[in-house]
């Protein structure tokens, strides 16, 4: 498995990936990932500045993605870990902490102080993840993702 930065002829399967987790965990289509405009065109929406967004690919299949981008007013020093999405046959193989490894270099290079997510309540796993990686939850929310329906918000320094 090969992980790499998003091309253009990516954008179909990494919606898909991303659908089909949503849709796993029963997650509600408006307030979350599953409703954002930019869902269908990653490539172009990752090529704003101090934004990237990373697939994992195997056998030419895109089975993994995660990406960072500015926090939506938010301050200038915090990105947002951003539609972190495995399938089923990925999990547990230790890519999900190699992606968030890349993606926190990059948010470094980029500049920036701190990394934001939101998840599910219910994203056990991915909240481990997280936790083991150096996030701790928040009691609020920052910025202003248009994910109402994600109640659960965590911070890092980096």
């Amino acid at each position: 498995m090969e992980i790499r930065k998003i091309a253009p002829s990516d954008n179909e399967q990494v919606a898909q990936v991303i659908r089909t987790v949503l849709e796993e965990f029963n997650v509600p289509k408006v307030g979350t990932a599953y409703a954002d405009p930019q869902l269908d065109r990653m490539y172009e929406t990752y090529q704003e500045a101090r934004s990237a967004y990373f697939v994992i690919e195997k056998e030419g299949k895109i089975v993994g993605c995660a990406g960072i981008a500015p926090l939506a007013n938010g301050s200038f020093e915090v990105c947002e870990l951003q539609k972190m999405y495995f399938l089923t046959e990925t999990r547990g193989l230790g890519l999900g902490s190699a992606m968030m490894q890349i993606c926190l270099e990059q948010a470094k290079v980029f500049g920036y102080e701190k990394c934001y997510l939101e998840t599910m309540p219910y994203m056990e796993s991915a909240q481990k993840l997280y936790v083991k990686s150096g996030f701790a939850y928040l009691e609020a929310p920052m910025g202003c993702t248009g994910h109402g329906a994600c109640p659960v918000w965590m911070l890092k320094e980096l």
